[in-house]
């Protein structure tokens, strides 16, 4: 039976749980896990935007604070967590610009208190980059063509793909299952139906398209621009995907505006790397199924207290309604011809 959508009026929107696993995460346990690794705090702790793990700012006397981020207890493995901190620091060896894990003096980047698995960085400031400029993109292509040149170099052993099945099957079946109101279902599942349909075509015309490993999640939160360059964070959902994944987010506007950024992204991104125009083909189907996922993400998490709270506006009878609607806009989007690069 589907779960009755919870409106924003409910009291229910914002009751938490008895216990979460991060419910934990006292500032005076914060503070002894930092302290546990060989700091001296001074008090000072700030909690910082991110929902799928819990990440602090956290004072160090006599230096600068430190970020440290408990990670979501059974989400990645531990040799999961190791694998994206070992393709960051391979990132870091070829000298571009990414936040990589402390080390501490057992030359150890994944940590633990306790029962928590955690990591922590040195704080990096910045500005989301401004993507209407035109150099900026062409320097965000450079960098992209550099990370992709040693993503393309080994894979990923642990980490799962970016696929049809774990982004689109099983994110609608856990939504029919779980929240999407019963007025609505019938509506959702063939919409969805015919969207997968429509796009595991798309992947099968484009099958001999390259995987490699991406960061996955490259939009603007997690670029930091400073010195007129930008810094990538925040490699937690990086998998195997085309390269394109790394790009599209990048976008933004009408069709006129997307291909020119688009153009200005590739013409840095070839400096470094060779582009397969052919993966412009699947910027839409990865967008759709990022959708869904998202969607499956938030009703998965619906027990996390921190979710009613700050997604208050979700698992509403008028979010999924606005929900169907994008998607049949994103269905009409899948039939139009493919972005092209201007000469």
């Amino acid at each position: 039976m589907n779960r009755k959508p919870i409106e924003e009026s409910d009291e229910a929107s914002t009751s938490a749980p008895a216990e979460h696993a991060f419910a934990i995460l006292t500032p005076d346990y914060v503070l002894q896990a930092v302290e546990a690794q060989g700091f001296i705090t001074d008090g000072r702790m700030l909690a910082l935007n991110s929902y799928e793990n819990r990440v602090y700012q956290v004072g160090v006397e006599d230096a600068d604070p430190v970020i440290v981020k408990f990670y979501r207890p059974e989400r990645w493995s531990e040799q999961q967590i190791q694998e994206e901190h070992d393709f960051t620091f391979e990132l870091a060896e070829q000298e571009l610009p990414i936040v990589t894990p402390w080390l501490n003096p057992e030359q150890k980047s994944l940590l633990k208190y306790e029962d928590m698995l955690l990591t922590v960085f040195p704080r990096r400031g910045g500005r989301a980059p401004e993507l209407d400029n035109l150099d900026n993109l062409y320097t965000l292509g450079q960098c992209l063509g550099q990370m992709h040149r040693v993503g393309q170099a080994s894979e990923f052993k642990h980490r799962p793909n970016l696929d049809i099945q774990t982004y689109g099957e099983d994110s609608v079946a856990y939504i029919l299952e779980h929240m999407i109101p019963e007025s609505l279902s019938a509506s959702y599942q063939s919409l969805c139906d015919d969207l997968l349909k429509t796009i595991k075509g798309r992947f099968e015309a484009y099958k001999d398209v390259r995987w490699i490993r991406t960061h996955t999640d490259c939009h603007i939160g997690n670029i930091l621009w400073r010195d007129d360059a930008p810094h990538f964070v925040d490699f937690d959902d990086a998998r195997m995907a085309p390269a394109i994944q790394d790009l599209w987010m990048l976008l933004s506007g009408d069709r006129f505006q997307q291909i020119e950024q688009m153009t200005e992204l590739v013409e840095g991104y070839e400096v470094f790397q060779p582009f397969d125009p052919r993966e412009l083909h699947l910027i839409e189907p990865l967008r759709t199924l990022r959708m869904m996922h998202y969607a499956a993400w938030l009703s998965r998490r619906w027990d996390d207290p921190a979710f009613p709270l700050h997604f208050s506006w979700f698992n509403t009878e008028r979010y999924w309604g606005e929900h169907i609607l994008q998607l049949r806009e994103q269905f009409a989007l899948l039939q139009e011809p493919a972005l092209k690069l201007t000469p």
